[in-house]
């Protein structure tokens, strides 16, 4: 048996079905990725619940179907540890003490915070619990000694301050607890939304879902922006910004014929109705099989949960073991 290379922590907040802006950033990633490394991957339950508290419902709601388009997509829990981020209170009492080492001024500060704030009209409404997301992250990051994080390079700020974390734990106690994580690039980021907007989103409505059935792919698909400025067929288009090319760049394996295709819509004779069409035939070719596996895991919700139950049991013990050892190197563990 192969050596792992490191320790992964990923995760995403079950706030919906993922959409293949998740596909594309993290999910093919982790899935070439969980034979190399021991991945963890976290259902960050806690963390949804930031901006979701009025609606809990929809966290519960949304946990298996988190769990079906991560094994639709191939990842395998005999491999990789898929627990739930609130069953795990290690995580929390991390926090709690990761709080200490970070001013509220540098939280205000983090770029990612700082958008996503703007995005949901938070202002003087903002919770505690959201502008402490990233401590909350690097407590989830730190807990399993996890060397890699694969993030968008919208993420980095909220690696950095991890990093910042874990280096300000081991001076301040003189000793080497904590990891100090390093970033993990996705060939492609972000993927920009049907809408042209800049991200991808299931509240914002732009998104194609793993789980979409043909048809809803199909209009999806027929209704996306392309360029405002290619009126007509002979028009000459842009290609850049333009989230049809977007979508074929991630997705088309005929590389050939996509630099002929964006050559020809540059130059114009090119209607937007054949790119399209070109992109749907992607599409339903590389979603088809995932949403066909999706389909058969979803006939066996116990077998999921079961999945939810053992993952996170074994994430406990781990991030136990690095909360003891944070006691001791604070030395607060008062009866030894």
């Amino acid at each position: 048996m192969n050596e792992k290379k490191g320790i992964i922590l990923t995760g995403d907040r079950p706030t919906g079905p993922l959409h293949l802006g998740h596909y594309v950033g993290s999910l093919r990633q982790r899935v070439a990725l969980q034979h190399q490394y021991k991945q963890f991957i976290i259902v960050a339950d806690i963390q949804a619940l930031t901006d979701n508290a009025d609606h809990p419902e929809k966290i519960h709601n949304n946990m298996i179907e988190v769990v079906l388009d991560y094994l639709a997509v191939g990842i395998d829990p005999k491999v990789t540890t898929i627990f739930i981020q609130s069953l795990v209170p290690e995580l929390a009492e991390l926090t709690i003490y990761y709080m200490n080492l970070v001013s509220v001024a540098r939280l205000e500060r983090n770029p990612t915070v700082k958008e996503e704030i703007a995005q949901r009209g938070f202002q003087k409404s903002l919770p505690t619990g959201f502008l402490c997301y990233p401590i909350s992250q690097a407590a989830d990051i730190t807990a399993f000694g996890a060397d890699t994080v694969p993030v968008g390079d919208d993420q980095l700020p909220m690696l950095e301050q991890a990093r910042e974390i874990a280096r300000t734990f081991n001076r301040m106690y003189n000793c080497n607890v904590l990891v100090e994580p390093q970033a993990l690039l996705s060939d492609v980021s972000r993927l920009m939304g049907t809408d042209g907007k800049a991200k991808m989103s299931k509240s914002a409505g732009n998104a194609i879902a793993l789980k979409d059935s043909e048809e809803v792919i199909r209009q999806k698909v027929k209704k996306m922006y392309t360029d405002p400025g290619h009126l007509r067929v002979e028009d000459s288009g842009k290609v850049e910004g333009n989230p049809v090319f977007a979508y074929l760049d991630a997705f088309d394996p005929d590389k050939e014929n996509l630099q002929k295709m964006k050559e020809h819509y540059q130059r114009g004779g090119l209607g937007d109705g054949t790119i399209k069409q070109r992109l749907l035939e992607v599409l339903l070719a590389e979603l088809g099989p995932i949403r066909e596996r999706r389909k058969q895991f979803a006939k066996d919700p116990t077998y999921v949960m079961q999945i939810l139950k053992e993952g996170t049991e074994a994430a406990r013990v781990v991030a136990a073991q690095t909360l003891l050892e944070v006691r001791r190197t604070m030395k607060i563990d008062y009866f030894g």
